[in-house]
Parts: C-alpha cells; sequence; structure tokens
C-alpha cells in the first residue's frame, strides 16, 4: 500500500523513536509531535497548554496562513498529541496535578499512546489504520497464497 509521504514520514520517526527508547510524553522535543518535527519543541508554542487542542494567537496566526509543518497543519499537530497523550493514560490538557500514567516510558504506555497517534495519522490522511491487527493478519494471508502459487 502507498502511504502518502507526510504519513510515512511520520510513522518512521514514530517507530524509530519507539524502538529507540527515544519516545517520551512529558518532552516536547521527544514526544509524538517532537518527533514527526525531528526533535524539535517549536511546535509547544502553538497552544498555551501540552495536551490542548486550542489553539492560541500564534497558532491561529500560522493556522490562518495555512503554515504546515512537516506537512501538517498547527490543529492537526495539537490533535497527534493530544491522542498520543490521551494513549499513554494522560488527562488533557497535560498538567503535573492531572492523572499520568505510574511508568510515562512504560513500553505499554508508550505502544498505547503510539497506537492511538499512529489510528490518528492515518485517519486524517484517509488510510487505513496501519496499526489494525486484522489488516495485519490479511497481509500475513496474501503472503502465504502468493507462496503457495510458487510453490
Amino acid at each position: 500500500m502507498k502511504l502518502p509521504q507526510r504519513l510515512e514520514n511520520a510513522l518512521n520517526k514514530l517507530y524509530k523513536a519507539y524502538l529507540t527508547n527515544q519516545l517520551h510524553p512529558e518532552d516536547a522535543c521527544r514526544c509524538a509531535v517532537g518527533n514527526i518535527l525531528n526533535n524539535n519543541d517549536s511546535w509547544k508554542h502553538l497552544s498555551d497548554s501540552h495536551g490542548s487542542l486550542e489553539l492560541n494567537y500564534i497558532g491561529k496566526v500560522h493556522q490562518a496562513f495555512g503554515k504546515k509543518f512537516q506537512g501538517y497543519s498547527p490543529s492537526e499537530l495539537l490533535a497527534i498529541e493530544a491522542a498520543f497523550l490521551k494513549g499513554c493514560g494522560y488527562s488533557l490538557p497535560f498538567s503535573y496535578q492531572g492523572k499520568k500514567p505510574k511508568f510515562p516510558k512504560g513500553e505499554m504506555t508508550l505502544f498505547n499512546g503510539l497506537q492511538e497517534a499512529i489510528s490518528l495519522l492515518c485517519s486524517l490522511d484517509n488510510v487505513k489504520n496501519v496499526m489494525e491487527i486484522t489488516q495485519l493478519f490479511h497481509v500475513e494471508k496474501i503472503k502465504k497464497e502468493k507462496m503457495s502459487v510458487v510453490i
């Protein structure tokens, strides 16, 4: 399946960050959006609160002018980060007094956050969720069918 370039780039960055232990929900450079934007935290100035879906003045200006960051609009970036944080188990917007996972860098915590972020990324590009398990089974079935034809 051919993926849109921005989605493919985002997925590659997120998978790499997850596999190399460079994903951290409380670090603006190493969170989902921070990794998509090449470990840059400038995106955090688009909103007043980490995990908020509400653009601040700067975010609204960038949105109004059609500014894209690695192919994503400011509102899309906030939605991606919110999905990631929510999937990790945080209450939104993020606050040190709010609900948060016991192990923010735990493998399952990050996997759940990654799964939510990827689901949203796919929906933004109208692509079937690449993390959906039934799709993985379908790919395996096709591979097996091709193998039986070759043999």
